[in-house]
Parts: C-alpha cells; structure tokens; sequence
C-alpha cells in the first residue's frame, strides 16, 4: 500500500501528495477578491487569497462585513476593520489574555485565529456585554472590587471572567484561580479580579475592602 492510501485510510480524506498538490494551487491563484474552490484528489478545498476577502462576522448579536487578507487575525479584523477596539493587542502570542473574546459560548484568543476561520461562529466581545448604559455584573464587579489599575489587560480579563462564569456560576476560589489562568495582569490585581468574580457569582453588592 502506498504512502498517499494509507493517509486516506486514516480519514484525512486527502493524500500527501494531494496536500501538496493543493498548496501549489493556491500559490498560483491570482490576485483577485473572494476565495476559490478547487478539486484535490475528489475532495473540495476553498482556497482564499492572496488578496482580500469579504467576510461577514456575528459579533455581539449583529452581522458585520469586512474585506481582510486571509493573514489577518481575528483580533485585527476587530480593531481595524470593525472598529471594535475592547481586545487589546499586547503578546500578539496567545499568552497574556488581553485579545479574549468569546466565540460559541469559550474564550480564544483573537490574535491566533484568523479572521477567515470566524464566519459562522458567534463571537462576543467586551462591548457587547453592556446593556445600554447599564454595566454587566462583572464589569460593575471589577469596579466594586479595585480590580483595574492601568486597564489595559481590563478587557481581557472581564470578557474571560463572563465565560468562566458561564460554565461555572458558583466557582470555589480554587475554581477562579485555576480559571482564569490563562489571563495576565502586568500590575498585579488579580486579588480584585478574583474578589470580582466571587462578586458577580454571588450576586452581592459593595465590593471588597483593601487594606
């Protein structure tokens, strides 16, 4: 049996050589908008670039069209294109936090998913969490509790606290410090952060005391 059967044995549904085949195609495509389908081996294969494509993105309950190379992340689509500044850009390297957005009910972050891969997902950001001029909960919380000092991984941080919430509404302190550790707060708040979680999850008012 070949090397190309035995990858389609497994389930890939396409060869190596097939892979190969198709990494040629898109390379060859020319520059023109939109994205194009080719035939590899009997299966469909979208390709997209190099130019720009028109996405539609479901960001906070509303349909939003931008044109992006297929290059652009997520995060970048959102600051530049659709003027949806909440998600910071800092590591740009999937490690601090700052870009979380929530996409189908999970926070990612936007900086290591590429816009493209977005259409057809529900997407929330930090802006979509107010209700008019009312602040959510954990934002009202986050105020309570002190849990914001230069602000800039604030975002972040408040967006990644709604999902965990979501999935865990009555956390242990373990819970919150174990949850939320995929977020970094270069001024060092995460005693307000957590005071702020533990806020929002219980539903109490007036915040904590700092010493």
């Amino acid at each position: 049996m070949s090397d190309d059967e035995k990858t389609k044995e497994k389930g890939s549904g396409l060869s190596r050589r097939g892979f190969l085949k198709a990494s040629g195609i898109s390379l060859s495509v020319p520059l023109v908008m939109g994205h194009h389908i080719v035939k590899v081996a009997g299966a469909e294969v979208k390709v997209f670039g190099p130019g720009k494509a028109p996405i539609t993105l479901n960001v906070n309950g509303k349909n939003l069209t931008a044109e992006v190379e297929p290059r652009v992340t997520l995060l970048e689509a959102l600051r530049n294109d659709l003027d949806l500044t909440g998600a910071k850009r800092v590591c740009d390297r999937a490690t601090c936090g700052a870009c979380t957005v929530i996409m189908d009910g999970k926070p990612v972050y936007s900086c290591s998913v590429l816009a493209i891969e977005a259409p057809g997902h529900k997407i929330t950001t930090v802006e979509g969490l107010m209700q008019g001029e009312t602040l959510h909960p954990i934002q009202q919380a986050f105020v309570d509790n002190d849990a914001q000092q230069c602000g800039f991984c604030t975002p972040g941080f408040v967006v990644a606290c709604k999902a965990f919430l979501d999935k865990h509404p009555h956390p242990t302190p373990d819970q919150v410090q174990k949850g939320l550790g995929g977020n970094l707060c270069r001024c060092g708040t995460y005693m307000g952060v957590r005071a702020a979680v533990m806020q929002a999850a219980t539903g109490r008012k007036g915040g904590q005391q700092h010493g």
